[in-house]
C-alpha cells in the first residue's frame, strides 16, 4: 500500500507538471461558408487573428519557398496564401515566356520575360493583397494574399475549412477578389475554447469572375 500511495503521488505530480508546461490545448475550429443563396463557397481565404497571434518564423524560406506556377497561361494556384515574411518562387512551366508584374502596394515587382525558373524567390514582407498579371497575356490574373497570422487557409469544394488553434478570442476575416466589399469588411468575433463549428453566410452576391482566357493570341511565340 505504501508503494501504491507513493506511485499515485508521483502520478499526480506528473499530471500537474504536464498541465503547467502546456496549459492551453489546441482546438479545431471548422468554418462552413455559403453564399447569399445558401450554396457552399470554395476557395475563400479565412484568417484568424488575436492580440496573441505572432508569426515567429516565416513559413516559406528562400530555400523552401511557396510556389506560384504558370501553367497553360494561367497562374496556379489562382490564389496563394502566405504568412508575412514568406518567400515565393514564380516558375514558368509553360513552353512560352511570361512577364509577371504587380503594381500592388503590398508588393510591387516585375519579372521580365523568362521561362523555366527565375533566379531568386521574392520576399513578401507586408500583409495585404498582391494582384498579378502578365504583360504579354492580358487575361492572366493571380493573387498572392499575405496574412499577418499563422492561422489561415482556403475553403474546400464543400465551402469548409478546419483550423487548429490555441483557445482564444479571435477575429475571423474572409477574403477573395470576388467578395463584395461589404462582406470582406466584416469581422466575425469567434471564441474558441474547444472543438467547435461556425456557419457563415454572405449577405451579398459574389462579384463576376474574370474569364478572359483565350485559346490563342498574337504572342504565341513568346
Amino acid at each position: 500500500m505504501l508503494y501504491l500511495s507513493q506511485f499515485i503521488k508521483m502520478l499526480l505530480i506528473v499530471v500537474i507538471m504536464l498541465q503547467w508546461i502546456n496549459p492551453a490545448q489546441a482546438a479545431d475550429l471548422t468554418v462552413s461558408l455559403s453564399d447569399n443563396q445558401g450554396n457552399p463557397l470554395p476557395n475563400i481565404v479565412v484568417t484568424l487573428t488575436s492580440p496573441a497571434t505572432i508569426i515567429e518564423e516565416a513559413e516559406f524560406s528562400p530555400q523552401h519557398p511557396a510556389i506560384m506556377d504558370q501553367i497553360d497561361r494561367q497562374f496556379v494556384p489562382h490564389i496563394l496564401v502566405v504568412p508575412k515574411g514568406s518567400y515565393v518562387a514564380f516558375p514558368n512551366s509553360d513552353s512560352i515566356q511570361h512577364h509577371v508584374y504587380s503594381f500592388s502596394k503590398a508588393k510591387p515587382f516585375e519579372l521580365k520575360l523568362y521561362s523555366g525558373r527565375p533566379p531568386q524567390p521574392l520576399e513578401f514582407g507586408q500583409a495585404g493583397e498582391v494582384a498579378m498579371g502578365c504583360n504579354i497575356h492580358d487575361w492572366m490574373l493571380g493573387y498572392v494574399y499575405v496574412v499577418d497570422t499563422p492561422y489561415y487557409g482556403k475553403t474546400n469544394a464543400r465551402g469548409q475549412l478546419t483550423l487548429t488553434v490555441p483557445p482564444d478570442d479571435y477575429q475571423l476575416i474572409l477574403w477573395s477578389p470576388l467578395l463584395d466589399s461589404k462582406d470582406s469588411a466584416v469581422q466575425y468575433s469567434v471564441d474558441v475554447a474547444a472543438d467547435s463549428k461556425i456557419d457563415l453566410s454572405l449577405k451579398h452576391a459574389l462579384l463576376p469572375a474574370f474569364e478572359g482566357f483565350e485559346q490563342s493570341d498574337e504572342f504565341d511565340d513568346y
